[in-house]
């Protein structure tokens, strides 16, 4: 399964990439999604092979591993850990310039349910919860875009 959202942006694809990759009180400040989230294995920052610890405002956790990392146009992240529903689950970011100086911003999760026998309807569950949070956490993104405190955290 597969479920998407995307919005313009008014700053730079540099400028959006960073934003997308905040962390701490900068990140809580626009991302509805997480509670708390840490770099893991001694990481500072993020790179390819990376692994992240996020806990999601219910409390669920995931350990996560950035598969890829390529500022300013795309991160990706696949689930090492997580919530025994998921099978498999995965993540990115893409960014396009646009004409007009800002740029595109699309985020896309894919996953898959197990057990095999339930998740025929727990795919169907997920996609519509997980298209909520992905709607949630793009405009929350585009207000993190508009806040000059956190565009002044990236620069």
């Amino acid at each position: 399964m597969i479920v998407e959202s995307s919005v313009d942006v008014p700053v730079a694809p540099d400028v959006a990439f960073a934003v997308s990759q905040t962390t701490g009180a900068v990140r809580l400040r626009w991302d509805p999604f997480i509670r708390r989230q840490a770099f893991l294995d001694g990481a500072t920052a993020p790179a390819k092979g990376v692994r992240t610890l996020t806990r999601h405002r219910s409390g669920l956790r995931m350990v996560s591993e950035y598969v890829s990392y390529k500022p300013p146009t795309n991160v990706g992240m696949k689930m090492v850990t997580g919530p025994w529903f998921f099978a498999v689950m995965a993540g990115g970011w893409r960014f396009t310039a646009l004409p007009d100086g800002g740029t595109r911003a699309v985020w896309r999760y894919s996953f898959t349910c197990r057990p095999a026998w339930l998740a025929p309807v727990a795919e169907r569950i997920g996609r519509v919860v997980l298209q909520r949070d992905v709607d949630r956490r793009i405009a929350g993104f585009a207000r993190g875009c508009a806040d000059p405190q956190v565009v002044a955290a990236v620069g």
